[in-house]
């Protein structure tokens, strides 16, 4: 039975049930990856950003347990974000190829589109049966990344600390845990924004903050969500201006393995070591605040040879392909009711 689901109001059973399913999905096709957590699970699946919504479904198995509750075979939601919307699914692996992940996608396509946006976006991670299933729904990729992980126990420590001193004169570092001071909101911005314009071909399924208000909303939701950033900048000391900047999220659901977020040099500022330096003082202070984190996770496009280069000697190691893919609604939604038809 597929039924629209509110994460904010559904039952704790439910959401354990949820968790279990993700975690096989994990188990199955990233077996590398760390279980996720029931830490604020509920908030991770339920707060956004002011002005997206977020719209999810359950498929139940036929109840089982004494409260009447089936066990989670599946689950989509849909990010509506700006003019996409960004789906995510998982099927237990035991309920694959059973034709529930096309309901499911079907189900979430037709409100979509009655919701009036054009087009759906989905990472898909390169190897495993996603790849195949939304190539075979019409979905064609448009941009790649590879992740790379560092495992801590294998980071040279005294090269990491040489790295984080190697910036030019002129610059300072600042740590700044929970996010950048208010001060330094502006600055911070305006060096993000300068970014955000390259055409690199990512179709942006990610909310981002490019201004001070929006930027404040991130880091709140963030919170929410039971996610805490860590930032460190680079400053240019004769201008006051962010130069550079790095961030990493810990989140409680997998408190073991760090997420690392943008990374950027001003166009200006490059060529000064920055960018090294600052992922190296990035994972000195990550060793001290986060002591659980194990690895961090890092995603970059291929083209971007230099950041490839400053992981490289951190110690990233490339992991696989993380794709992302796009499809036109409507087209969409026309081959499934043919198929159904």
């Amino acid at each position: 039975m597929v039924r629209e689901w509110d994460s904010r109001t559904a039952s704790s059973a439910e959401i354990d049930s949820l968790l279990d399913t993700l975690n096989a999905v994990l188990a199955t096709d990233l077996p590398g990856d760390p279980p996720w957590h029931n830490s604020s699970m509920r908030e991770y699946l339920s707060e956004v950003m002011p002005g997206e919504r977020r719209i999810s479904w359950i498929a139940q198995e036929e109840p089982t347990s004494p409260d009447g509750t089936g066990e989670v075979a599946g689950h989509i939601q849909v990010l509506l974000l700006g003019d996409i919307g960004v789906m995510e699914v998982v099927v237990h692996p035991r309920a694959r190829r059973r034709g529930l992940g096309r309901q499911l996608v079907a189900t979430a396509a037709r409100r979509v589109y009655h919701e009036g946006f054009s087009s759906i976006g989905v990472e898909v991670v390169g190897g495993t049966p996603a790849v195949g299933f939304y190539e075979s729904l019409g979905f064609v990729r448009e941009f790649v990344e590879t992740r790379s992980v560092l495992r801590l126990s294998k980071v040279d420590w005294a090269a990491v600390g040489e790295m984080a001193g190697g910036i030019a004169a002129g610059y300072h570092l600042e740590f700044h845990p929970g996010g950048p001071p208010e001060e330094l909101l502006e600055a911070y911005a305006r060096a993000k924004a300068a970014v955000r314009d390259v055409d690199d071909g990512d179709l942006d399924l990610r909310p981002s903050s490019y201004d001070p208000q929006r930027l404040r909303d991130s880091l709140d939701c963030l919170h929410r969500r039971g996610m805490k950033p860590y930032i460190v900048l680079a400053l240019h000391e004769r201008s006051g201006e962010v130069a550079g900047l790095t961030e990493v999220v810990v989140s409680a659901q997998h408190p073991t393995r760090a997420d690392q977020y943008d990374t950027i040099v001003a166009q200006e500022h490059r060529g000064y070591g920055i960018d090294r330096a600052i992922k190296a003082r990035m994972l000195l202070e990550l060793r001290s605040a986060e002591p659980v984190v194990s690895a961090v996770q890092t995603w970059n496009a291929q083209a971007n040879e230099a950041m490839i280069k400053v992981n490289a000697d951190l110690g990233y190691e490339p992991d696989r392909e993380w794709c992302e893919y796009g499809v036109d609604v409507a087209e969409l939604v026309h081959r499934l009711d043919t198929a159904t038809g």
